[in-house]
């Protein structure tokens, strides 16, 4: 009879607080998608390894428009050379040679 005094009160409490904690679990969405909890963490690494490898990607070829770029503009600027050294020395060589 007196484990009853006991038990009683003890269970009450016990069952307020899994009220409480099962109130507290809905209000913070811990239900919301049942379905799909055990999927989201591998869909969340290919998700993670698929934007590593498309940054790699852009970077890659980022780097090969700027080595593009780059040797265009070392082509351009040889040709501007070539072109400043034919508007300084009009005459070839072999035009040279037959005025001496």
């Amino acid at each position: 009879m007196l484990s009853i005094f006991l038990l009683i009160p003890l269970s009450l409490m016990l069952f307020v607080v899994a009220i409480w904690a099962v109130r507290y679990a809905v209000k913070s969405n811990q239900f919301e998608d049942l379905d799909n909890a055990s999927q989201r963490i591998i869909l969340d690494d290919r998700q993670e390894r698929r934007q590593v490898m498309q940054a790699q990607e852009n970077a890659t070829a980022t780097q090969e428009v700027k080595e593009a770029h780059d040797m265009t503009s070392i082509e351009e600027h040889s040709s501007k050379l070539n072109n400043v050294d034919i508007a300084a020395n009009p005459l070839s060589d072999t035009d040279k040679n037959s005025k001496i």
